[in-house]
């Protein structure tokens, strides 16, 4: 029996909601736990990720990668995604039609895989899942609440391979996630105590 997760990218892989489903090499739908508590939210696929047809698999996947390991977490317990499926040209920003056409995909991988905290990598993310036009400088450092998710906007992990002063800012929000997970598993605990008491 497939899963809805599965389902959906069944229906996106033939997607030519917009210009670049005539130009990607593949769709590069999300990967990782489709039951995971936290989903990471990147902006669009770039070379290597069309290739592959997976999120995060360049230098910015290896950044990535060692900043969830910093704080425990292996990209099996999460679920990766962008709010674009196809990789624009030469790694250009996102249009505002792409993000339109594109994102009805994202609600629902959000709705399947039901995680209670995004963490938006980069500005286009952020904008999209705050529903702001504040910049991610501004936004990053505090937890947000948007819905029923908790939201942690941080710099994309590309932007601090240009510009390692951003390292140590990713490391202090990845930081922040570890400290809302730890608290959420300290309070699961106290109830599961108080109901067998």
């Amino acid at each position: 029996m497939s899963s809805p997760l599965a389902d959906i990218e069944a229906q996106a892989s033939d997607c030519q909601r917009c210009a670049l489903g005539q130009t990607r090499t593949n769709l590069v739908f999300g990967v990782g736990n489709p039951h995971a508590q936290i989903m990471l939210i990147g902006e669009g696929p770039g070379k290597n990720e069309d290739l592959q047809g997976e999120p995060f698999v360049g230098a910015a996947g290896k950044l990535l990668n060692t900043l969830l390991e910093r704080i425990g977490l292996a990209r099996e317990d999460i679920y990766i995604a962008n709010i674009l499926k196809c990789r624009p040209p030469n790694n250009r920003d996102p249009h505002t039609d792409e993000i339109e056409a594109c994102t009805p995909w994202l609600r629902e991988q959000i709705k399947s895989v039901h995680p209670t905290v995004l963490v938006t990598l980069g500005n286009f993310a952020t904008k999209f899942v705050l529903q702001t036009e504040t910049g991610i400088t501004h936004l990053r450092g505090k937890v947000h609440t948007t819905g029923p998710f908790r939201v942690i906007p941080t710099f994309h992990p590309a932007a601090a391979i240009y510009d390692s002063s951003k390292v140590a800012a990713l490391e202090a929000d990845f930081d922040l996630l570890k400290l809302l997970l730890d608290t959420d598993a300290e309070r699961a605990r106290a109830a599961a105590a108080d109901q067998q008491d």
